[in-house]
């Protein structure tokens, strides 16, 4: 096997005395999407954002590469290469896709001026990549649709050389044509070797997008499992029971 992207081990922290994340271990592989599955307060937003850099863990300890790294910040994640997608997805409603791509990190010419040009020639180089039938380069992103608003935030944790990608929800509130264009980023992100963790509710969907799953309930790993070997059926009864699918028998 190769050496995971991210190693989460033991990982732990509590609010108010409740623990949110009890002793959770995942990995996460290079080209792999790992899907996070669990009700509502299961722990699987709360575990990933000690992964973004949103919240300093109480215990356990994360591997970039197989190092042991230090995240205590949002900068911190990014300077490991992690991106996080969240479902709002932060884009600034009135700006076009260059202007959200480099939100914040500009392009300038010699003079000091934000360079336009340079800024959308680049949006198309990773747009061509991305979903190369993407067109609305010069209309604000209240005007795209769901789909297309999806790959603008996904071309810019890209184009900022993301190597490990957080997903929340990524195809919540999307038609079926919708669905299939962020899948068909999804697999074009494993192509080039980028690792995706998917926090999802829909177990379909992390059956259809993921290569394995991790279910969590009540702060704690239920298990993880290939998805290729297991059914909804079997992803429900751990959400709901709490049971691996080689338990539910026992």
């Amino acid at each position: 096997m190769t050496t995971p992207l991210v190693e989460m081990r033991n990982m732990s922290i509590s609010f108010g005395g409740i623990k949110a994340v009890d002793h959770v271990s995942v990995d996460l592989h290079p080209g792999e999407v790992v899907g996070l599955l669990g009700h509502n307060g299961a722990g699987k937003s709360t575990l990933i954002k000690m992964l973004s850099g949103a919240y300093a863990p109480d215990g356990g300890e994360i591997f970039i590469n197989g190092e042991k790294a230090t995240i205590t910040n949002p900068r911190d994640a990014r300077s490991y290469n992690i991106e996080t997608i969240y479902q709002t997805l932060a884009l600034a409603d009135n700006l076009d896709a260059a202007s959200n791509l480099f939100l914040g990190r500009e392009l300038v010419t010699s003079t000091g001026l934000v360079d336009d040009a340079a800024m959308e020639a680049e949006t198309r180089k990773i747009m061509k990549r991305l979903n190369p039938n993407f067109q609305k380069f010069n209309a604000p992103v209240s005007a795209l649709s769901g789909g297309q608003r999806q790959s603008v935030a996904i071309a810019r944790a890209v184009y900022f050389n993301a190597r490990i990608l957080i997903m929340d929800e990524p195809t919540a509130a999307l038609g079926p044509h919708e669905t299939q264009m962020v899948s068909e980023l999804i697999q074009q992100l494993k192509a080039e070797g980028i690792g995706i963790f998917l926090i999802d509710h829909d177990v379909h969907q992390v059956l259809n997008l993921c290569d394995r799953a991790s279910v969590m309930k009540n702060g704690q790993l239920v298990g993880t499992v290939n998805t290729a070997d297991v059914t909804d059926d079997d992803l429900l009864s751990m959400i709901i029971l709490g049971k691996n699918p080689n338990e539910v028998d026992a």
